[in-house]
């Protein structure tokens, strides 16, 4: 069991940033990939980012990429989502979720055991 605490979320400008965390407990954290999705209203939980368990590996999803960054330090047990240029199209609940390392790197929600509650970011024009 993994339990996973995401936190940094807010209320910014359009063209700001925020710094997204997520804090993870029990099970050896290096053990996981880490992915953050978000989830806009009324519309389903898409993927924005994925990390391999080394750091090594990462993927984003074309609406972010260039303005978002995702990190994880495995001697603090947290993956990070750094977030700049941020337009309203971003305002979402975002979530980290992980996975074993025993499966591929996946863009698909399906493929994550284990959830945090999720962080609100609303971005205003």
């Amino acid at each position: 069991q993994v339990q996973l605490v995401e936190s940094g979320g807010g209320l910014v400008q359009a063209g700001g940033s925020l710094r997204l965390s997520c804090a993870a407990s029990g099970r050896t954290f290096s053990y996981y990939h880490m992915a953050w999705f978000r989830q806009a209203p009324g519309k389903e939980r898409e993927f924005v980012a994925v990390i391999s368990w080394s750091g090594n590996t990462i993927y984003y999803t074309d609406s972010v990429k260039g303005r978002f960054t995702i990190s994880r330090d495995n001697s603090k047990n947290t993956v990070y989502l750094q977030m700049n240029s941020l337009k309203p199209e971003d305002t979402a609940v975002y979530y980290c979720a992980a996975a074993k390392t025993d499966r591929p790197m996946s863009q698909r929600a399906v493929e994550y055991a284990y959830w945090g509650q999720g962080t609100q970011v609303t971005v205003s024009s």
